[in-house]
């Protein structure tokens, strides 16, 4: 698996934040990339960060309270950018300390936690930012390279025995319970891993968009390393 693509047909390389949010996506392309090699400490970061939850959200008085090197004062001057830059873009990101998340286990043929290739839907424009920090990324895939799994025959055939048996409402009862969201790879599906530092724009299914939703997934975190993710 690739750890850090050049551009592909569904991926475009940009040199900065205003390239990020003004270019359009087209054709295969749904999936952006602010390319950044960034420096500082960001386990300090991650160190200094006090609780037990599996997922502790990070306010921007909490990251200026960190008595912090001055290689965790660079990441902090980092981070703090980023939330501004995406703040007067319109968009409302959160800084994340992620242990895990919960899994999904009410319909065990069918997870649809964020470790499930998924897609983002919206009822406006809009487009997913996001970016690791530190520990494992998240990883995107071709939309060629995935079937949706509720036209997999044997996920339809279980998710129709759920809802009744009946096709009256049955598309409606896939997209309240969010099932039309989730993918599966192919046998020769290439995911990309978004690496740490870059900041990506996903394209999100919205009444607007002229291009597939990007297709991605969270990763499965190691033991012991959290990851400090914004996404927004």
């Amino acid at each position: 698996m690739p750890i850090f693509p050049p551009s592909t047909n569904q991926t475009q390389i940009v040199n900065s934040f205003q390239d990020l949010v003004s270019t359009h996506f087209y054709g295969e392309m749904n999936a952006m990339c602010w390319n950044r090699k960034l420096i500082g400490d960001f386990e300090e970061i991650v160190n200094k960060i006090e609780g037990n939850e599996n997922i502790i959200v990070i306010s921007e008085e909490d990251l200026i309270q960190l008595n912090l090197s001055e290689a965790g004062q660079i990441a902090r001057e980092i981070i703090l950018n980023d939330l501004q830059l995406l703040t007067v873009h319109g968009a409302s990101p959160v800084l994340n300390l992620i242990k895990y998340y919960e899994r999904d286990d009410a319909f065990p043929f069918f997870p649809t936690d964020v470790y499930s290739y998924h897609v983002d839907r919206s009822p406006i424009p809009t487009s997913t930012f996001l970016c690791t920090y530190y520990g494992e990324a998240s990883e995107i895939v071709p939309n060629a390279q995935v079937e949706q799994k509720i036209f997999v025959p044997e996920i339809r055939d279980e998710l129709k025995k759920l809802h009744g048996g009946s096709e009256e409402g049955f598309e409606s009862f896939l997209t309240e319970n969010f099932f039309d969201l989730h993918y599966q790879a192919k046998a020769n599906a290439q995911p990309i891993n978004l690496g740490l530092g870059h900041l990506w724009r996903l394209a999100v299914d919205h009444p607007e968009s002229k291009v597939l939703p990007c297709v991605h997934r969270a990763p499965k975190e190691k033991e012991g390393e959290p990851r400090l993710m914004l996404i927004c």
